[in-house]
């Protein structure tokens, strides 16, 4: 059984890279065969699953938690306390072909503070995830979701309101006092 390699202010699985260039928090954990990539931004104590891709220009805030299977690509930025679900998937791109290089088309997808994200969720870029909102495992994300919202199905839509705990409330008010 392999035990993660101390580095300065982290722990990374000695099956993982690393790139130059990134910058990682103190406490943070990469586990087994993760790529983090140059110019990276990943907050203190943020626990990075096994098989995580971690792309350039990405910014993880702090107490981030990336679950397993999951490539965070350029143009995600997810503030503190977000969880990633496992196998959840981001896009880049609207419109991708592989013949037709689209690099400077990536679109900005953000995840507000404390968001979660369910397992095998799909969130389509270009939009924002509002603070300590819910997708359901399995959502299909095609727009913005607004603050404390439950979502659910494909395409995602609001069949609720979730307060910071993650408890079903009856109202956005609800929410956001408990």
């Amino acid at each position: 059984m392999s035990t993660p390699l101390p580095m300065t202010d982290y722990f990374v699985h000695e099956s993982s890279y690393v790139d130059e260039g990134c910058r990682i928090g103190k406490g943070t954990k990469i586990w087994h065969f993760c790529h983090i990539m140059h110019d990276c931004t990943i907050g203190d104590d943020c626990n990075i699953g096994q098989n995580v891709v971690i792309s350039p220009k990405v910014v993880l805030g702090r107490n981030c938690k990336v679950q397993n299977n999951v490539s965070v690509y350029t143009g995600v930025r997810c503030e503190d306390d977000v969880f990633l679900g496992p196998s959840m998937v981001f896009t880049n791109v609207i419109n991708p072909r592989a013949a037709v290089s689209r690099k400077d088309e990536f679109k900005p997808t953000l995840i507000r503070r404390g968001a979660s994200i369910g397992a095998n969720a799909t969130i389509v870029c270009g939009h924002t995830l509002g603070e300590y909102c819910m997708i359901g495992a399995g959502a299909v994300v095609t727009k913005d979701v607004p603050a404390y919202a439950l979502m659910a199905g494909n395409p995602a839509r609001q069949i609720g309101w979730v307060n910071k705990h993650g408890d079903r409330c009856d109202s956005l008010e609800q929410a956001m006092q408990s």
